[in-house]
């Protein structure tokens, strides 16, 4: 039998829940799905995983972080347990182990949710199912030998989960940095194919740098209109919560060993070949280091205190090799980021840009009515996706829900 419920949330990471706790607080009926348990795409990284960002950034709405250490970084286990508390405190109305198969629209106009326990049938849908669903694998990556072991990072575990010998890791961004080094901390040879990918020192002056962010407006910056890929696509900026929060990027990891490269241009069975642009994407970074030196002292210039003295950019010697002998790798993982996948479980193709991200307004699709998102890299704000900012935008669109629930009952 087909169930009817008046909204229905899917998705019960930060963004779901976030929206089911504006939803409750206004009033509005509604159940969250979840293929998984809560927090699923949390439980789902790899064993050592934890925040970049302090933990008093987490700040979702009715459930600000109160711990005993607020400029720590939760690791994975103690950010699932976050979730499920506040799930529990906010009274969730969630669904676990119910996976959502594909999302229509009725001829009635009503959407129509084939789930794993069967049809559902709603009047309004908010997916809530994280920044990006897909993993991105560079078209090079194809001509890998078969013999290597290649895996997604979401696949990646720990080392000793890796088949045997040195490991080329495929991507420079926060993902590819940390397990880079946590590889070669396991005594694994490491090469790292390098992309653009901007780097920040973890603390200036004492001050954890997202504190110092969080007094300008970097985080409050939009995608534009209409959003730029050179945004969305954009790395986040290299840097770890391990050891208690210290510095990494292209410069730490070549000091301890890790061979640096360029982007993987092609392989065969016996060498892989990179791109002579690693100095470029160095470079890249040191500018947008630059760039973030200068906002941090506007704003400061703005309130009248005194700019924090950023530490000299180090030297870097780029001479990388531009191939790479095979004999003795065992693995490659993959961190090239991830993209939208709606469209691979959704029958409304339009509602969607050429990339694969909504085509939205404040989370309400500009093409199908009732169909609204949350938890969208980039969907109001650069924080949107972030423990920081998700809360913004969810109480934005749960006001949008509850004045959509509002109309449709007054006009019956």
């Amino acid at each position: 039998m087909t169930e009817r419920i008046g909204v229905v949330v899917v998705g019960a990471g930060q963004a779901g829940l976030s929206i089911s706790h504006e939803l409750t607080q206004s009033g509005v009926d509604h159940v969250v799905l979840e293929r998984g348990r809560i927090g699923q795409t949390w439980r789902d990284r790899w064993d050592s995983f934890c925040l970049v960002t302090p933990n008093w950034t987490v700040q979702l709405p009715g459930g600000a972080y109160d711990g005993q250490e607020p400029d720590g970084y939760m690791p994975r286990d103690s950010i699932v347990s976050y979730l499920e508390r506040y799930a529990r405190s906010s009274h969730a109305p969630v669904r676990e182990g119910v996976a959502v198969n594909t999302l229509a629209v009725g001829d009635d106009k009503q959407f129509v949710l084939n789930t794993s326990h069967g049809d559902i049938r709603a009047s309004t849908v908010v997916l809530s199912t994280g920044a990006f669903q897909k993993a991105h694998r560079p078209e090079a990556t194809a001509s890998l030998p078969k013999r290597l072991q290649v895996i997604d990072a979401e696949d990646y575990r720990n080392p000793s989960a890796l088949a045997a010998g040195k490991v080329l890791v495929i991507g420079s961004g926060q993902t590819g940095c940390q397990i880079a080094e946590e590889l070669h901390e396991a005594g694994r040879d490491v090469v790292l194919s390098c992309g653009r990918a901007p780097w920040l020192p973890r603390r200036v002056e004492g001050r954890d740098v997202i504190a110092l962010l969080a007094e300008t407006t970097f985080f409050e910056v939009g995608p534009g209109d209409p959003p730029s890929d050179a945004v969305r696509l954009r790395a986040n900026p290299q840097n770890t919560g391990h050891g208690g929060g210290r510095d990494l990027h292209f410069r730490t990891l070549q000091a301890i060993g890790v061979t640096l490269v360029g982007h993987l241009v092609g392989a065969d069975d016996r060498r892989a070949d990179f791109a002579a642009d690693l100095a470029d994407s160095v470079a890249f970074g040191d500018a947008m280091y630059a760039d973030v030196r200068a906002l941090i002292a506007t704003g400061c210039a703005a309130r009248g205190t005194r700019a924090p003295e950023f530490p000299a950019v180090p030297p870097f010697k780029a001479d990388p090799p531009e191939h790479i002998d095979l004999t003795g790798f065992g693995a490659v993982v993959i961190t090239s980021g991830f993209r939208p996948d709606y469209r691979s479980w959704t029958t409304f193709p339009s509602a969607f840009d050429n990339r694969g991200f909504p085509l939205q307004r404040d989370g309400a699709s500009t093409v199908v009515p009732g169909l609204f998102f949350c938890g969208v890299h980039y969907m109001r704000k650069r924080k949107s996706t972030l423990f920081m900012g998700v809360g913004e935008d969810a109480a934005i669109v749960a006001e949008a829900v509850r004045a959509r629930v509002a109309m449709s009952s007054s006009s019956r």
